[in-house]
């Protein structure tokens, strides 16, 4: 499958995750062409400190091997925090795909300098999404970076 069907799917995460009132981050697991785990930003839903996409994405995969992940790419619609950035490199995931990083420039530099192959998609879409929710809920998108 190309990127943009995994990648919709993790834009459709991301705006669950905005019609339930959070944040618009959504993210796919995918091994062997399938999505394995999906998730998006329910810090706000369930009052979470670590909740973001991607840490919703591997919950909802469930536990695994470390050795399982050797195979996984990683779609998220946003550049990658500290946070998400260390569970991707704790498992060893060696791909990641994000839609945008204009919006929020994440660990990009770290996890390209312990050899994680980055596919940045500069998607219009998730740019929007974005945008539009920063300009709507600006105290939120503060709290969810840690400013």
């Amino acid at each position: 499958m190309p990127h943009d069907f995994y990648m919709q799917a993790a834009l459709d995460e991301a705006q669950r995750g905005r019609n339930e009132g959070g944040v618009p981050i959504g993210c796919v697991l995918v091994k062997n062409g399938e999505i394995v785990g999906a998730g998006h930003n329910r810090r706000v839903q369930k009052s979470s400190a670590i909740l973001h996409g991607e840490m919703d994405a591997l919950e909802a995969t469930g536990r695994q091997p470390g050795a399982w992940y050797k195979d996984v790419t990683l779609y998220t619609t946003l550049s990658p925090c500290a946070m998400c950035s260390g569970a991707i490199l704790l498992y060893g995931i060696p791909r990641v795909v994000i839609g945008e990083n204009t919006s929020f420039m994440g660990e990009e530099a770290h996890l390209a300098e312990r050899g994680v192959e980055l596919t940045v998609l500069d998607d219009a879409a998730c740019k929007q999404l974005m945008a539009d929710f920063m300009r709507d809920s600006p105290e939120l998108w503060n709290e969810d970076i840690g400013t």
